[in-house]
């Protein structure tokens, strides 16, 4: 049981802006209009619908490659639409911020897609532009497609991938906290709009990076976004424990969940942080009516749609990483070797009880893994309650289609759970930090805040003082060896 005090849980929607995004086969429903996703007005409404439930956060999740072996057979994966076509969410968040008022809008970007320089930019630009309410899922890609598209033969290794992600991320940190000063912005007609001896070079020299600086935009209302990550792997965890302010899970296992999140917070502690710097969320789908016979109706209707043969090319787990070729079904999944989703096949193997599941099991386990709140209202009331209790702050809403899923949700669920104290009844003011956490801005234990006032020298010459001006080694970053897997929202 959690010691820890009861407040409202947070939710956030979990979508992607692609066809059959987790539950594939749900496109054909004669209610569903997620193949519609490139027309903006979907999302726009969405968005709306999301606010008006008072929901925290519309999270978009992203892959840069296809499911499946690298060079392999892609038929699947357009025959059902499997995350491919999709769009770039980042660009769809411009159109959702002028929409709402109060909604987070998080995305997640891989650092193997954009050099750090040009995607601090873009992000300062939509905290601006949102006023606050960006957040970034921070991910590596789990996929050898997706390092193909990006100039390499497959993806780097997992302590390597780890190491990568940690300059990135400093690289980051130090534009968005080091490189402009408070009070740097004038808007002054006699001393000008911007005072130089407040904005500085940042001067990085790393393994993969070098970036000079100034950070061309001046800081957003949270200057570094809310920090998102997933993967429950112990490489998850480490990375999760010293960066992450929020972090997405995905089990059914209630004794796993509340284990899980008590060792990434000692580790958190550990690292110098608060143990409640990082709000853990559940991934959790929901069915509901008003009996539970109806709901279970419902249920089985859903069933029906479920594409079999998509489950299995999105898990990434029936094919030899080095061959590509298709692994037998009889294949335990405990002999299954992958370069990337560790935790997601730990997640499977844990889904089948207490046999030994196989290759032919995976789409079935699959869709047992997206955890399953059936019932009335009430019911699920009383479930959220208790995955509350075992310490999880936020739920991550996986829908089964759209908009349907999150209308159900806004319009019948969501007073239960509001009455109940389960859920916010009113939105916070502030930026999606402030709202979360109660803070604008990242907290003094956070390790991207040792950049702020680390710079000196202005906009006339180099950093002179601060940390990077020794290069990289000035600020140890975190022990590589601790990191041996990545993970990428999208499961």
């Amino acid at each position: 049981m959690s010691d820890r005090p009861n407040r409202p849980l947070r939710f956030a929607a979990f979508v992607m802006n692609t066809t059959s995004h987790i539950q594939h086969g749900l496109w054909r429903h004669p209610d569903a209009r997620q193949s519609d996703f490139d027309d903006v007005t979907l999302w726009t409404d969405l968005a709306k619908t999301l606010e008006r439930g008072k929901f925290d956060a519309m999270f978009f999740a992203d892959v840069v490659g296809t499911y499946g072996p690298a060079r392999g057979d892609y038929a699947t994966n357009l025959r059902e639409g499997l995350q491919i076509p999709s769009n770039d969410p980042s660009v769809l968040l411009s159109a959702l911020a002028v929409s709402t008022e109060h909604l987070g809008l998080a995305f997640t970007s891989s650092v193997i897609q954009s050099h750090p320089f040009d995607f601090a930019r873009k992000v300062s630009t939509l905290d601006h532009i949102t006023r606050g309410r960006i957040g970034w899922n921070v991910v590596t890609s789990a996929l050898d497609s997706a390092a193909r598209n990006f100039g390499q033969d497959r993806l780097e290794e997992h302590d390597e991938r780890y190491v990568w992600a940690e300059e990135y991320l400093e690289v980051c940190a130090k534009l968005w906290e080091g490189s402009w000063e408070d009070g740097a912005v004038l808007k002054d007609p006699v001393l000008g709009y911007a005072d130089p001896s407040k904005v500085h070079r940042i001067d990085h020299h790393g393994k993969r990076y070098d970036v000079q600086g100034p950070h061309l935009s001046a800081p957003s209302p949270q200057r570094t976004p809310v920090l998102f990550q997933a993967g429950s792997s112990p490489a998850g965890r480490a990375f999760a424990a010293r960066n992450a302010e929020a972090q997405f899970i995905l089990t059914s296992n209630r004794d796993a969940t509340e284990q899980l999140i008590r060792e990434t917070r000692d580790l958190a502690e550990a690292a110098g942080r608060r143990r409640d710097d990082i709000a853990f969320f559940l991934g959790l789908t929901f069915v509901t009516g008003s009996t539970e016979a109806e709901a279970k109706a419902k249920e089985a209707e859903i069933d029906e749609y479920l594409a079999a043969d998509g489950f299995l090319v999105h898990s990434n787990l029936g094919f030899d990483p080095d061959t590509g070729e298709a692994l037998d079904p009889a294949t335990p999944l405990s002999e299954v070797r992958t370069h990337a989703g560790q935790s997601h096949l730990q997640w499977l193997r844990e889904a089948a009880g207490d046999r030994e599941p196989t290759i032919a099991d995976l789409a079935r386990l699959s869709a047992k893994l997206r955890a399953r709140v059936v019932g009335t209202p009430e019911q699920i009331a009383d479930a959220l309650a208790d995955w509350q209790d075992a310490g999880v702050d936020g739920v991550n809403v996986i829908n089964w289609t759209l908009p349907g899923s999150y209308e159900e949700f806004v319009d019948h669920i969501a007073p239960t759970l509001q009455e109940r104290g389960l859920m916010q009844s009113e939105y916070r003011q502030g930026t999606l930090r402030e709202k979360l956490f109660g803070h604008p801005q990242l907290p003094d234990t956070h390790p991207a805040r040792r950049w702020r006032g680390a710079f000196t020298g202005g906009a006339a010459g180099p950093s002179a003082a601060g940390p990077s001006a020794a290069g990289p080694s000035a600020v140890p970053s975190a022990d590589p060896s601790s990191v041996t897997d990545a993970v990428e929202v999208t499961a």
